[in-house]
């Protein structure tokens, strides 16, 4: 949804509705999926700029586009779901980029939200239980 949100330039609401209108996803991760694209799009800026900060001689707009998504959609999580470990965070992004992205997507996903991390300063044992 946040790739798409990006591409085609709807807003979080019209992304949402579309794409539940269209594919069938599993419904316990309905209000998760929505929260977060909600939350990348309410916060895209600030995002950029964490992800920017992390991510040595790259400028965000050169980033792929399916990468770009991903650390967005990883930046959010571990600044805003606490609840979940960062390795879990970290893993979920990875495989996502083994699937969409180029045979380096994994590597540099992987690279910047370690960084990303390090720099909001969660490590695995912080998990706060909501």
């Amino acid at each position: 949804m946040i790739f798409q949100m990006e591409s085609s330039g709807t807003t979080a609401e019209q992304t949402i509705a579309l794409y539940w209108r269209n594919f069938e996803g599993e419904p316990e991760g309905r209000e998760y999926s929505d929260a977060a694209v909600r939350g990348v799009a309410e916060g895209l800026e600030a995002l950029d700029k964490q992800i920017t900060a992390a991510s040595a001689h790259w400028r965000i707009e050169r980033m792929a586009r399916v990468d770009r998504n991903i650390l967005r959609l990883g930046t959010w999580e571990l600044t805003h779901r606490l609840d979940v470990p960062r390795a879990v965070i970290l893993d979920e992004a990875v495989e996502i980029a083994k699937s969409f992205g180029t045979e380096e997507s994994s590597s540099f996903v992987n690279g910047v939200l370690n960084k990303v991390a390090e720099l909001l300063g969660r490590k695995d044992e912080d998990i706060a239980v909501p």
